[in-house]
């Protein structure tokens, strides 16, 4: 490796884990934002919280080195061209593309990491997601009973609390109302008693002191028949299970989407639902010849042809041609003939659609194991030149640069896979549509950039525009 190397090298390698850092955890705030109301409130533990955020982690780091090869190949170009080091380079010369080598070999090392991650870790990765999230978002709020409110998330009981003390354990005017679904709530009042949890946390224990019980017996419908049963206690325990209130752990095998699935079990899977066309066109003459007897013997070489007219007119003029005693009759069933082959068409075909659908978001998720691996190339051909080009260091003008082009990128993809899921493209022309469009642009800025232009220099815009207000100055005095 030569000094040349090792100079572009460690110009880049610290702005590039710095962006790095910085755009995953932009990232992982991103998604925490979004299921802010999911997570709050649920008393998860540190290392539930911990196993969320290394999860999150894993699934944005595709997507994040793209944004940081960008951007640090923006920022060290245009350190080192405000430094003037790249015009030095170049006099002595040295071309932009040889200075641009051993960076463009580490964008095609990232571009190899990226891939490895989407096909082997992020689908790993994103089953664990989606179950953990799950559990917590369908696990109850975490164990609070405030004073002055009825508290109602524990299953069969709503409790109430005069006065709590401050360390939350001594309690004053208890209130306790157990549901059934027979006669009367039971209730259960105390002047004070302690409130705490059991060291296993499985259940909530009060120990109430000078109170009452009331409970009332007998049938719901059997009148006066009941009785009122009230009993007074100097201690009384009782215990709730607080079971409800942990996070499960679901069965992985209840979530399944092509973002869980590699490149080789996305390969099966479309193999497997493409394989099935033959059994829609069988399920359709199986459904046809079931309601019309007729279409059992009906020549099978002979293609079907869409009807001339609407079934209401074909019915009208064919009803002419019958008898009036057995009109009515034969109208009926063929009207009802006709319902039960709409129906059976009609949801064979929103099955077919359905799997069509399907086929097409597994081709989306397998074009984009490779989409995001190029985007690193890509981005970082637009990058490298750019900042060579505006000649600007630190964070200002190339974070916004980078902010743009990124946007684009990302506007680009979303797009793309919009109209690959709803079909107005293929799966391929949908997903690698922003590489299709940013490629020519980084060839440009590349080519701009070799022969040292002044696309983004003011000087020259200022210079040809004065060229131009002389030269109409001059046409107009004329």
């Amino acid at each position: 490796m030569k000094k040349l190397d090792i100079l572009v090298i460690r110009s880049f390698i610290g702005p590039f884990f710095a962006t790095f850092m910085i755009a995953l955890f932009v990232l992982i705030m991103q998604f925490f934002w979004l299921y802010i109301d999911d997570l709050v409130g649920k008393g998860l533990d540190f290392p539930t919280l911990m196993q969320l955020t290394g999860l999150v982690t894993v699934y944005w780091i595709p997507m994040a080195l793209p944004l940081a090869l960008l951007l640090s190949s923006i920022m060290t170009f245009g350190n080192l061209g405000e430094t003037f080091e790249i015009v030095a380079i170049k006099s002595a010369g040295i071309p932009l593309s040889r200075f641009m080598r051993p960076l463009l070999v580490f964008a095609i090392g990232m571009s190899i990491l990226a891939f490895f991650l989407a096909n082997n870790f992020v689908p790993v990765a994103n089953l664990k997601l989606t179950r953990l999230k799950y559990d917590i978002i369908v696990s109850k709020p975490a164990f609070d009973i405030k004073e002055g409110t009825f508290y109602d998330k524990i299953d069969g009981y709503i409790i109430k609390l005069g006065k709590k003390e401050k360390n939350d354990s001594i309690i004053h005017d208890v209130v306790i109302f157990q549901k059934s679904y027979n006669l009367q709530d039971q209730v259960i009042f105390a002047e004070k008693g302690v409130m705490r949890i059991t060291p296993d946390k499985k259940f909530l224990q009060f120990i109430l002191q000078d109170g009452w019980r009331l409970e009332e017996r007998g049938e719901r419908y059997a009148g006066a028949k009941t009785e009122m049963i009230r009993m007074g206690f100097k201690t009384y325990q009782k215990v709730f299970d607080l079971s409800t209130f942990r996070v499960k752990t679901s069965d992985s095998t209840q979530f399944y989407d092509p973002k869980m699935l590699s490149i080789r079990q996305l390969n099966k899977a479309i193999d497997s639902i493409s394989g099935i066309k033959n059994y829609y066109e069988q399920r359709l003459q199986n459904d046809v010849a079931s309601a019309l007897q007729f279409a059992r013997i009906a020549d099978s070489s002979k293609k079907w042809k869409a009807l001339p007219a609407k079934f209401d007119t074909i019915k009208t003029s064919y009803a002419k041609m019958l008898p009036d005693s057995i009109r009515d009759m034969i109208l009926d069933r063929t009207t009802s003939q006709y319902a039960s082959v709409k129906n059976s068409v009609a949801l064979t075909a929103e099955d077919y659609y359905q799997r069509q659908k399907n086929i097409r978001q597994h081709e989306i998720e397998w074009h984009k194991k490779f989409t995001l691996s190029a985007a690193c190339i890509v981005l970082f051909l637009i990058g490298a030149p750019l900042g060579s080009i505006i000649r600007k260091g630190g964070l200002g003008l190339p974070l916004v640069f980078s902010i743009i082009f990124f946007v684009t990128f990302h506007l680009l993809n979303t797009f793309g896979e919009k109209f690959a899921k709803e079909d107005v493209l293929s799966a391929t022309e949908g997903m690698w549509l922003s590489t299709l469009i940013l490629t020519p642009i980084g060839i440009f800025l590349t080519v701009k950039a070799m022969r040292d232009s002044q696309l983004f220099n003011k000087e020259f815009y200022h210079r040809t525009f004065s060229s131009l207000k002389r030269f109409y100055s001059t046409f107009r005095e004329k």
